[in-house]
């Protein structure tokens, strides 16, 4: 089988990772890709954002399969434009996909498929913003309407603070924003892969989503995540399963709009029961990293099923009973003025220790030197039979690479794992 990975992140090399060991699949491309995606398949410089242009080289290359990792090729039409040139695509369609576009759609969907969430006003007015965030109160939960590469949320008790997040996302061309209820209790990415009427969920992960140690500073894409989840009640899976998934799936193809793909359910687990947060159309970064450094099932037969409506006829699926915990490297400056072209060093060597493995995100080669090229850089993924394990190889590969100004949060499971060997006195606190 042939693939045509679409984009340039961890996510992405965490997916050519996976499929590059499985046998069945015989040729890997990526476009555009990044240099660590570049050592396993073959790179094609080709604008992930232009419909056509993806469909033309999937079809010149002759690929079995094409995935597309991130969400903003999804709403631009690429999954669509693939299909209509008769190749398998996993990836929902754009008008599937805005369930990620657009925070409003999802919010009416989540209704009208019985979905539990939080209580939400979608506002077009700043006069609107203040009325809801007196409705609900603080904590004030404010999201920007449309893809913000998971930066578009504040969670403040600052009152003038939630306005002035309204106020800039507002002033955007067509701007709105949705002003919610605050969740409490920790937050779930659980994955469900989807073929547009039946569903399969992989194992839960949680990530950590603000810049510093013990959830502090601005919101990011994703600083950390591991997986399993030992505090996570039994049963969770399947209740999302159930209560989120599989009304959602049903809902869309009611609406004509089938998803087919990965339904990223974001929960929160309040003292009222499960709540979903927010939908995502595609995998999540950093999670991914984690969750299919655990998944033993090849990869390229379970996502082509979603591609080609099979997904009912494959066989469950085979875990590692082990952890695995990735920290994500930032540059100087992120999640506000990244800085690029620092130089990085130790990479190799850090992917040479036991049960370490790094992913690309945000590189480039210079004279023949790997490069920041963004926010986050590199995920650092580390596996072990235990969450302190796995926590301990992440960091000690960490420990090996060099990045000039270069960021990471210290406390990625840190209280996890600390609950999991019967120590609760850490400090570090789970998002």
């Amino acid at each position: 089988m042939e693939i045509l990975v679409v984009g340039t992140g961890a996510r992405e090399h965490a997916l050519v990772r996976a499929l590059a060991a499985d046998p069945a699949v015989t040729g890997l491309h990526a476009a555009p890709g990044n240099p660590g995606i570049g050592e396993l398949a073959r790179l094609h410089d080709v604008d992930p954002l232009d419909p056509a242009a993806v469909a033309a080289l999937a079809t010149a290359l002759g690929v079995d399969l094409v995935i597309v990792g991130p969400e903003a090729p999804l709403v631009a039409g690429v999954a669509d434009a693939v299909r209509a040139a008769g190749i398998a695509v996993f990836g929902p369609s754009a008008a599937a996909a805005r369930l990620e576009g657009s925070k409003a759609f999802a919010k009416e969907v989540m209704a009208a498929a019985g979905v539990p969430t939080a209580a939400s006003r979608t506002c077009a007015t700043v006069e609107q913003v203040a009325a809801a965030l007196t409705e609900f109160g603080a904590p004030h939960v404010v999201k920007e309407d449309g893809l913000a590469a998971g930066k578009g949320v504040v969670v403040t008790d600052d009152r003038e603070a939630a306005l002035e997040h309204a106020r800039a996302c507002l002033a955007k061309p067509g701007g709105s924003v949705v002003v919610e209820e605050y969740l409490d209790g920790p937050e779930v990415s659980l994955f469900v892969l989807s073929d547009g009427t039946d569903v399969v969920p992989l194992v839960p992960a949680q990530d950590f989503k603000r810049i510093f140690d013990a959830d502090a500073g601005p919101n990011t894409g994703g600083m950390g995540a591991y997986s399993p989840l030992p505090w996570a009640p039994d049963g969770l899976v399947a209740e999302v399963v159930e209560t989120v998934a599989r009304p959602t799936v049903a809902e869309m193809a009611r609406r004509g709009t089938p998803f087919a793909g990965v339904l990223y359910c974001g929960l929160a687990l309040t003292s009222r029961g499960m709540r979903v947060v927010e939908f995502n159309a595609r995998f999540g970064d950093p999670e991914t990293q984690v969750v299919l450094a655990r998944l033993r099932t090849p990869l390229a037969g379970l996502l082509q099923a979603c591609a080609t409506g099979e997904l009912a006829a494959f066989g469950p699926l085979t875990w590692d009973d082990g952890a695995a915990v990735t920290v994500v490297i930032a540059s100087a400056g992120y999640p506000t003025q990244a800085r690029s072209g620092d130089r990085l060093t130790g990479v190799a060597q850090a992917g040479a220790l036991p049960g370490v493995h790094v992913l690309h995100a945000g590189t480039a080669l210079h004279d023949d030197a790997l490069v920041s090229a963004g926010g986050r850089v590199l995920s650092v993924v580390g596996t072990g039979a235990t969450l302190t394990e796995a926590r301990a190889t992440a960091y000690a590969g960490v420990d090996r690479i060099g990045l000039d100004g270069g960021q990471h949060r210290t406390d990625i499971a840190a209280r996890a794992a600390a609950e999991a060997s019967g120590d609760a006195s850490t400090e570090g606190k789970d998002a």
